[in-house]
Formats: C-alpha cells, structure tokens, sequence
C-alpha cells in the first residue's frame, strides 16, 4: 500500500484528508477554519507525494461525537478497501473521545490504513507513537473544560432570566434590537390562539392536527426555516402542511405563551451523551411575564383542563360533560353511555357511575341523562350569572362568609397558635442574646454555648416555618375576594345562555356530583352537586334536583326485576367459581404426585415441541418469503454492525 518512502502507490486508492471544526474551535481564531486545514493538508500531501487527495469534512460538528456525516463516510471507505492514508491536522481534528479514538486507531490498522497528524508529528507508517494515547486523554480533557464552562455560562444565562434557546418557540419571534427579547409573531401567534380555542372546545390534538392539515396551514419547524430566511427543499407538495399530534401537544404545553420564560427543561447527565433528557416540572424555572403573552393565563389553564380528560368520539362528537361528572358515594368518575342501554327501550345520551358495571360492582348506577345534566348546569350558570351581574358586592360578600363560616374554627385556631408561636420567637432571641453575653463574659464554656445555641436556633428555625404557614393559610381569606373576581370576569365574558358550549362549561364548572336517585312520593328525586370554579358550591343554590313524571308501576317494576337480575347473576358466577375452585382441588388429589425429575422432564418437552413448531414455521415462512427475509437479514446485521462501532473496548 505504502512503498517505504511513504508515498502512495498506484493502486487507485485514495488519501483522505479529514477536516474537522466544532463552534467551540471557532473562538480559537482562523487557524483551525476548514479552509484553513485543507490548505494546510493539501500544501503537507503535495510536499509528500501523496495522490488521489479526497476531503472529508464535519462543519460545526463536536469532536466528542462519532455520528459525524463526514467522518463516517471517510471510515465506510476504510471498511470498503479504498483508503491508503488518513491525513489530520492534529488528533483532536480526528476526536476528542481518546477510547474511540484508539478504537478506530485500531481499525485503521487493521485495513491498513496509514494515519498521519501533521502538526504532532505522527504517522503510523513510521511506528506507533508512545505519546498519542496521551494527546487524546488531553484532547478529552479539552474538550470536558469546554463543556464544563459552556455549560456554566448557560446556566448563569438561565438564572438571570434569559431565553436558553437558540430560536423563538412558535409564535414568537426575536427582537430586531434585542435578540435576547421575543416579540409576537402576529400570523403564527393566531394559530396558536385557534389550537387553544379549539381544545377548549372539546377538540383532540390529532383532530386539531388534521384541520390545520386540511387547511394547508404551514407547519412550526416550514414555517420558522422560511421566516427566519433558512433554506428548505420539501420532499412533497403536502409535506410543509403536514401536522402531527405531538406538534399540537408541544403548543399546548409550553407556558411560555403566557408570556413567561421557561429555562432548565432538560439536562445531559455527560457532555458526551447525544440526547437529553427532561426534568420533573418543579424541578423548572420558570421567570413570568418576561414578554407578551400570547394566551391569558385562564385560557391556559381551562385547555390544560381539558386535555386531562379521555373523550371517545366513536359515536360523533365527544360529550362535553365528559370528566366533569363524578359519582356522590365512591367519587369515581362517571362514564358516558349512548345508544339503547339494556334496562331502557329508548335511544338516549346518559352517564352512569363506571364502578357499577365492574364484577364484583363496588357502586350502584346512579343514573343521570345528559340532557338533565346540561340543563341543571345551564340553569346554574345562568342564576349566578344574573346574581353577579346585579350586585358583584354582594356576591363577593357572600363568597367571603361562606368561607368564614366553613373555616371559622380552623381560623381561631391558627390565629392563636401564630400569636403563642411569635412570642416563643421573641422570646428565643432574648435567650440567644443573653447567652451570648454570658459566653463572652466566660460564665459558660464554649462547647456548652455551643450545644444550647444550637437547640435555640434549631427551635427557631422550627417556629419561622410553621409561623409562615400559619400566615399563609389566614391570608387565603384574602385570597378569596381575588378568586371571586376571578369568577366575575367569566361572567362578563358571556351573555348569550341560549345554549351550553364546551367552552363556557370547562371555563364555569369545576366538577358535577351525582347521587343516586331516591323515589320521594311517587316521584323520582336525584341529587346533583355543581361546583363552580374558584368559589365551589354558591350556597344561595344549594343542592339540584331531577324530578319525572309521576310514578309508573310497570317501570318501577322493572326496576325490582332488574335488582332480583343482578343479584341472582352475581350469585350464579360465585357458585360457578366456587365448583370450577373445588374440582380442580379433587382433579389434583385423585392424580398421582409426579416426582420433580417428572415434571422437569414434561417441561422440557413441552419447550422441545415448541421450539420444533417454530422453527418448521420459520423455514416455511423463509421459503415463501425469500425476498422479505433477505432484508431482516441486512438490517440486522447492519444493525450489529452499528452497535460494534458504539461497543467501548474492555
């Protein structure tokens, strides 16, 4: 391959010269430009003698990675026969991972493949070079310091505020004057309005994905290439108008369309790990109203609601009531019947308790149609609607009363903890004091101020807690008047009651309980709880009722059937368990105990006869499918193939 003055013999192999430059190599100044390398390559290989010079480029790639396009192309032609040299400016250019760095060392050799590091004298033609394991562990350890201080440059960028990411989220675009400041984007900030009007309207994120599809609306990532003046080829003429699910999903839940900054999401637990990972939501930090919002922090907060609950839209349009109702006695949530229920002789829209149909039933039905329940709740909205409208004083009054009146004790209680636990604090720092004094005046030794301040200021400690929770929890009657005014400017949202909206629901109503129904007098009595966000139960409007027509004997007979059906049905399944229990007992004593070597045996068998029917399905499968089975073939040797090159050596 080589002749012994180390130029390259006419075999039509060629030599590849490998540039490499990473963003963090560019602080460094021209000299490590890839224009810079290839002039400093070709000026070492013409000197040299070397021919059939090919360039292999990565532009802005780490070192630390090995997935580089250009790299793995110039070591795909390695593997292929058709390198004679691998020419670098220096071993960094090549990696800064020294074990896979030696591992493709140990590739290289292996083809025969000469490596040459201009600037470190070293070429393996010449003899292995004792210090180039070094050179690598170095080139390693530049590149961690690099992280290392990137990584603490991020994050005091982060703490301090700033936007963490290299583009504007959809919606958003950066300053002209301040490319640290987002400003709203006026035609992508009206999508993202639409998809939050939409979810509050009972729309799924797929839905919401296939409309925007239909409606030719250019996708975030298309969309942002073209403003910002990035080039973008489409593989389709659909393709810059398709939306996925996770797109809609990623929009609703980014808060920062409340006009905050949302910093640390994810982290790298290495600097030479590829992906990412997220953190726990609390674990985020999160900076309000650092620009204009786009969504209202109700609107936000009412979607997000409605993206908690499973609607099935198999029957049409999913019912809006959907993870609202609850039943009264077990608390689980209800579940929405549609179509001819089997005790009914009519096509009807109802929810019904979803414990009550589990075996053995841990709840009874409790009942309830849609239309009752949309008409209560209408019915609700619209008397508190017209309360707050006619006197917003007295509503908040009454809001704060009713809390008063259900914490009253709970409040004394707090008050007169809080009043015991600041005198105790007070009392602490006269003790501290006066320790301190004695200390100084030599009346107690060091060790034993020591042991008593740090009981006093542990206690302290204890008491400053307890004292902020006590005063957080008298200030939540403050609270309440914001949560009234909160309420009031739902109200003012709306004046059309005609008909109940997805959107008017999720945005007045909390949750809906229902009890099981009751025969009063011949007539049907059923109680239904509403709680409205932020107040809960207005008390002037107590609890809700269901009434019917009068009482019909044959429904009511029905009803008594239908209990002895149940009943008897649940009886005959445990009897059927209960005899399916004691046979399979008798079966086991009346058989003759097998030895453990017998079963062992029978096992074997079983696995041998198994693996027989397999292994015949498996040949004829591979001899009708010949083709098929030619790619399994490639793709996993391909795939071993990959996973020896990310095997580390031992």
């Amino acid at each position: 391959m080589m002749n012994a003055d180390g130029q390259t013999a006419k075999n039509g192999k060629i030599t590849a010269l490998y540039e490499r430059l990473s963003r963090d190599d560019e602080m460094q100044g021209e000299s490590n430009s890839i224009v810079n390398q290839k002039h400093l390559l070709e000026e070492y290989s013409n000197r040299n003698g070397f021919t059939n010079l090919v360039h292999f480029t990565d532009d802005g790639v780490s070192g630390t990675r090995f997935d580089r396009p250009g790299f793995m192309n110039m070591i795909a032609e390695v593997e292929n026969g058709n390198v004679s040299a691998v020419i670098v400016k220096d071993m960094s250019r090549f990696g800064r991972d020294y074990l896979r760095v030696g591992l493709y060392m140990e590739t290289l050799r292996e083809y025969g493949v000469r490596l040459i590091a201009v600037n470190e004298n070293v070429d393996t033609a010449k003899g292995d070079d004792d210090f180039v394991p070094f050179r690598n562990i170095i080139a390693e350890w530049y590149a961690r310091d690099t992280s290392k201080k990137i990584k603490s440059v991020l994050h005091a960028k982060g703490r301090s505020g700033k936007h963490m990411t290299n583009a504007a989220v959809y919606g958003y675009k950066k300053d002209d004057g301040d490319k640290n400041k987002w400003v709203i984007d006026p035609e992508a900030a009206e999508v993202v309005r639409r998809i939050y009007r939409l979810t509050i309207d009972g729309k799924g994120a797929f839905q919401i994905a296939r409309m925007l599809t239909d409606e030719k609306v250019t996708r975030p990532s298309v969309y942002i290439a073209l403003r910002d003046g990035g080039n973008y080829t489409p593989k389709s003429a659909d393709e810059p108008y398709t939306w996925g699910g996770a797109s809609v999903k990623n929009i609703l839940d980014r808060p920062e369309y409340m006009g905050h900054t949302v910093n640390f999401r994810t982290y790298k637990d290495s600097y030479k790990d590829k992906k990412e990972k997220w953190r726990p939501k609390e674990d985020w930090v999160v900076f309000e109203n650092t620009q204009e919002a786009i969504i209202d922090k109700e609107t936000w907060e009412t979607a997000q609601k409605c993206r908690r609950v499973k609607r099935r839209d198999s029957a049409g349009e999913p019912n809006p009531l959907t993870g609202l109702m609850y039943c009264g006695d077990c608390g689980h949530r209800m579940y929405n019947h549609r179509g001819t229920l089997a005790h009914k002789y009519d096509s009807q829209d109802s929810y019904a308790c979803n414990q009550s149909s589990k075996y053995p039933r841990k709840c009874t039905m409790h009942y309830i149609k849609t239309s009752t329940a949309n008409d209560l709740v209408l019915t609700v909205i619209k008397t508190v609607s017209e309360f707050v409208r006619n006197d917003k004083e007295e509503f908040i009054r009454i809001i704060r009363e009713e809390n008063e009146a259900r914490h009253e004790e709970n409040i004394k209680t707090r008050s007169k903890q809080l009043a015991k636990d600041k005198k105790r604090h007070d009392e602490l720092d006269a003790i501290i004091k006066r320790l301190f004094e004695e200390k100084v005046s030599g009346s107690i030794t060091a060790k034993r101020f020591e042991v008593l301040s740090n009981g006093y200021e542990n206690e302290q400690t204890e008491l400053e807690t307890r004292i902020a929770e006590l005063q957080s929890g008298l200030e939540q009657y403050e609270a309440d008047g914001e949560k009234a005014n909160r309420f009031i400017a739902i109200v003012e949202k709306y004046t059309d009651f005609s008909e109940l909206t997805p959107k008017m629901l999720n945005e007045y109503i909390d949750r809906i309980v229902v009890f099981e129904a009751e025969r009063i007098n011949g007539k049907r009595r059923q109680r239904v709880d509403i709680y409205l966000n932020f107040i809960g139960m207005f008390p002037l409007l107590g609890q809700s009722e269901e009434e019917e027509p009068p009482f019909d004997p044959v429904e009511r007979q029905r009803e008594i059937w239908r209990g002895y059906y149940y009943k008897r049905h649940d009886r005959i399944l445990a009897q059927s368990a209960e005899r399916r229990k004691r046979a399979k007992a008798e079966k086991l004593k009346s058989e003759p105990q097998k030895t453990p070597e017998e079963i062992a045996a029978e096992k074997q068998a079983r696995l041998e006869k198994d693996r027989a029917y397999h292994r015949e399905y498996a040949r004829k499968w591979r001899e009708q499918n010949p083709e098929k089975n030619r790619e399994i073939i490639e793709r996993h040797n391909e795939k071993k193939r990959k996973q020896k090159e990310r095997t580390l050596p031992a």
